[in-house]
């Protein structure tokens, strides 16, 4: 059962991160896109995340997992058919690119809330940090893949082919879905309304001594990687002389960091307490982001080695911090709470892609990486200051 699932992480997360990828790329070297520019394009691609993210918890505590996750990657590979049709057509634009982006992503929300919420049901606990790191593993082959993939078809044969890659991994997707038990609710538990049921998963999350430390470290590392992957393409471009598949190369070494990773997590993890194996991911991010900002006067090769550091060390912190979430979490909240999580965080990203394309703008791309750096450091304080690098063992 959990074979096909992460099959199906696979098929989703190459999906998203080709379109993800191939969406600024066209937008710069096709489009003629600017700083700002780039910056609202982000903005749109992950606003889903910051709206739309309680609503999918709602549903994924209250409806069958499985038919939730179908139905989002059928709705992210129509969004995407769409891209390669006015490309072909000669009618594409950046206001098509960001309305097709919101909808693509608003298809990644409701399957990644979704997925942590149905694993338990999958596996017993004493397995979910297995399952976690080979879930991990899938992604981080589709992180290492789809930007190299999404680079090379748009340098080779511009931007139609690229999305209709995207969308055919969708349709994959939700195909490796069927044979999966449906994941309902327990019918024995009484639901509270949407707003009790929104509030109770709130008050567990923030009151939890683990899970919020968490959160706000998540929200501090978004809004950091955002601002910088609001204006890397441009920076990149006008900085560091790359062209669409040496952008796509960089950031496929961050899913190939995030392979390694995701691979040694269990030796890791038998070498160091849990507690460690959590600050792991935020102190190595404060590295990467240090070798990144060395290319404002440094050579351009040391982009390659950010982004692999950038996969290799946060990996192990979405691995760990995952499982602990699964572990406190009661099963019937686990959609809100990932919900929670994934809103204060993720919906982070459109106000810093924002924000990087403003800085940007305002004060060059470098100052952007710069400030970038400076909230790498910020959220590596959140989680050393928390009482979770002091935990011996997965609590129970």
């Amino acid at each position: 059962m959990l074979q096909r699932l992460i099959a199906s992480n696979l098929a989703a997360q190459s999906a998203e991160q080709v379109s993800l990828a191939a969406v600024p790329i066209v937008a710069v070297l096709l489009l003629g896109a600017s700083a700002a520019e780039t910056g609202l394009l982000g903005a749109a691609q992950t606003l889903p995340f910051l709206l739309l993210s309680v609503p999918a918890g709602l549903l994924a505590d209250r409806v069958a997992r499985r038919r939730l996750m179908v139905g989002a990657e059928i709705l992210r590979a129509m969004a995407l058919a769409v891209l390669p049709l006015l490309a072909w057509a000669g009618v594409l634009s950046l206001v098509a690119l960001a309305v097709i982006g919101f909808l693509a992503a608003t298809a990644t929300v409701v399957y990644s809330v979704t997925a942590p919420a149905l694993v338990p049901s999958l596996v017993p606990r004493a397995g979910l940090a297995q399952a976690n790191a080979r879930l991990e593993l899938a992604r981080s082959v589709a992180f290492a893949a789809g930007p190299a993939v999404a680079g090379a078809l748009v340098a080779w044969t511009g931007a139609p082919l690229a999305f209709a890659t995207a969308a055919s991994l969708s349709c994959v997707a939700a195909v490796c879905l069927n044979g999966l038990p449906p994941g309902r609710p327990d019918p024995a538990v009484v639901r509270p309304s949407p707003w009790a049921a929104l509030v109770e998963g709130a008050q567990f999350a923030w009151r939890h001594e683990t899970i919020r430390p968490i959160l706000l470290t998540s929200v501090c590392w978004n809004t950091a990687w955002f601002v910088l992957q609001s204006i890397y393409a441009l920076y990149a471009v006008q900085r560091l002389g790359f062209d669409a598949a040496q952008i796509g190369l960089s950031l496929g070494l961050y899913g190939a960091g995030m392979i390694v990773g995701a691979m040694l997590a269990g030796r890791v993890a038998r070498q160091v307490r849990f507690g460690t194996l959590i600050a792991i991911g935020p102190i190595a991010s404060v590295a990467a982001s240090a070798v990144l900002a060395l290319t404002v006067v440094g050579p351009a090769w040391l982009a390659y080695v950010a982004f692999f550091m950038f996969g290799a060390g946060p990996i192990l912190w979405t691995i760990s911090s995952t499982t602990l979430r699964q572990a406190v979490t009661p099963q019937a909240m686990l959609g809100r709470v990932s919900a929670l999580v994934m809103m204060a965080s993720f919906g982070a990203r459109p106000v810093a892609s924002v924000l990087g394309g403003a800085v940007a703008s305002a004060a060059g791309l470098e100052a952007a990486v710069l400030l970038s750096l400076a909230l790498f450091v910020v959220q590596a304080g959140m989680i050393l200051a928390s009482p979770i690098p002091r935990l011996q063992a997965l609590p129970t």
